[in-house]
Order: C-alpha cells, then structure tokens, then sequence
C-alpha cells in the first residue's frame, strides 16, 4: 500500500487532532508536522487528551502512527562549532526528542547543519559530538533521519558519503536513519531519471534499510544547482514520470512518502497531487 501524505500544520488550539484533520481533507494515509513553528523557540504544552483524541482518528482513518514523521525546527545547527550556538542547538534538540516522545512518535527528520565556513570535515565532527552528547542523555527510542541536503551554502549532508561520515561517528547506530529528499537530491546532483542506480549507490554506501522517510517534492532547478527551491509535483525539473519512479520503487514501498511542495494561490496543492499521484501508484 502507498504510503503518502504532506507536510501539515500544528496549532496550539486544536493541537495534533488538528494536524490529523487536516491530512484527512487531502485523502492522505499518513503526515508531517512540526511540534511547533520551525524558525522560533516558541512551544506549546502537549495536551495528552488531545494526542489521545488524535490517535482514534487515526486508528479511525486507518493512519498508523509509526508512518507519522516530526521535522525538527530549521533553527537546530549541530555543525556551528560557535560554542553558545552549539550548546543552543543540543538543548534544544534535546526538548524536541522528549516532545516527540511525548507525542509517541518514531521519527524526527533533522537537517544536519551548516558549517559556516569552518569546513565539511569541521562541520562532521561537530555533528557527531552533538548527537553523541545529545543521545547519551536521551531515553526515548526516537530516532533522528538524517535529512539528504542540496548543498546550498555551507550545508553539510549534500553527498551519501557526508551523511554516511556523520552515521560512522554516532555510538547510538541505532538511533539514526535517514530521510532522502528528490529535490534535495536532484539540486545536489544525484540524476534520479536514473533512480536505481542513485538507490543503488546509496545501498553500498549507507544501505537502504536506513531510509525511513521520503520528502517528494519536484524542483525549480537544474541538475547539480545546489539551490533547494521545491517545485510543485510534475511542474519542475525532476518531473512526475521521475517522481513516479522512487515512489513506486518496489524497495521503498514501505516507506512513508510526505509532500513538501509550494500553496499554489495561497492554497495548499496536496488533495490534488496526492490523487494525482495515487493514480499512478502501482504499489
């Protein structure tokens, strides 16, 4: 079964029954959220009544809550070696792993981090003694998805080799996955038209019973780019055929598909590019 949904929102009133409500208007199986906005510090309490409320929907609407993702917030830079910053961004890595935990959810997709000019190998080491020192301290079983970034910048994560590097170095193996992103990726200047050998490469290098998480998404840019602009399904420079292709791959059948494509006119496009994608789903 095609496992599919998008990004939704998470708002302090109707809290995760509201996240759920909205996945439902776009006939989706599975969602997105953010356990508050992802640019501020700013956290509502969980209210475990309405996470309660929000898991009978669920089970109603036969979502399964392990298919569920959470996107750590943007302002989280574990490759900053700028010892204030750092120190920031584990705390509150920290706190998001207790909510996510609080919430009963399995995933929690994070960008790597920029090195901000101290360089890849700098930003690396950095990443791992943040999730070294985070994860020694943390009781859950919420696992961190390594996101796959485009380059932009001094983004560190660009290459299946930087994030099997930042892998190599956490103790807790088994506290980390991954979650690839097609735009990301095309920017970054893997060719998914040929997305079985990209999957294969990412087989040898990391293995791909590591990818927990998949963010479709076209793109606004060329090949190799290293620009991270998400394009509409179908209306980029990846397109729908190519998309179609790692959505119905037969070995990543079983892993969540969340949209993070632009509102068209101030609305959301998922209920229709959910259909449309639906309708070409052979899984």
């Amino acid at each position: 079964m095609l496992i599919i949904g998008s990004h939704v929102g998470y708002k302090k009133d109707s809290g995760l029954v509201g996240s759920v409500k909205e996945a439902l208007s776009y006939k989706a199986n599975t969602f997105m959220f953010y356990t508050g906005a992802p640019q501020n510090t700013i956290r509502s309490s969980i209210d475990l009544n309405n996470v309660k409320e929000a898991y009978k929907l669920m089970e109603e609407n036969n979502i399964n809550k392990d298919n569920v993702i959470v996107h750590a917030p943007y302002i989280i830079n574990l490759a900053n070696g700028d010892e204030s910053k750092f120190n920031f961004s584990c705390n509150f890595l920290s706190e998001e792993l207790k909510r996510v935990n609080k919430f009963g959810m399995k995933y929690l997709v994070l960008h790597p981090g920029s090195h901000v000019g101290e360089g890849v190998e700098t930003g690396i080491s950095n990443i791992v003694k943040a999730l070294n020192l985070v994860l020694s301290k943390d009781d859950s079983n919420v696992m961190i998805l390594l996101e796959t970034m485009a380059g932009k910048g001094s983004e560190v994560g660009k290459t299946f080799e930087e994030i099997k590097a930042i892998m190599d170095g956490v103790n807790y193996k088994n506290r980390i996955g991954v979650c690839i992103d097609t735009c990301h990726l095309n920017d970054a200047g893997y060719d998914l038209t040929n997305f079985t050998e990209v999957l294969n490469t990412f087989d040898k290098i990391i293995g791909i019973d590591k990818i927990k998480c998949i963010h479709i998404n076209d793109s606004k840019n060329i090949l190799g780019s290293h620009k991270d602009r998400h394009e509409n399904i179908g209306k980029g420079a990846i397109g729908l055929d190519t998309l179609l292709e790692v959505i119905n791959n037969p070995k990543l059948k079983d892993v969540p598909k969340i949209l993070e494509t632009p509102y068209i006119d101030g609305h959301a496009p998922y209920k229709e590019e959910i259909e449309l994608i639906k309708s070409r789903s052979i899984i």
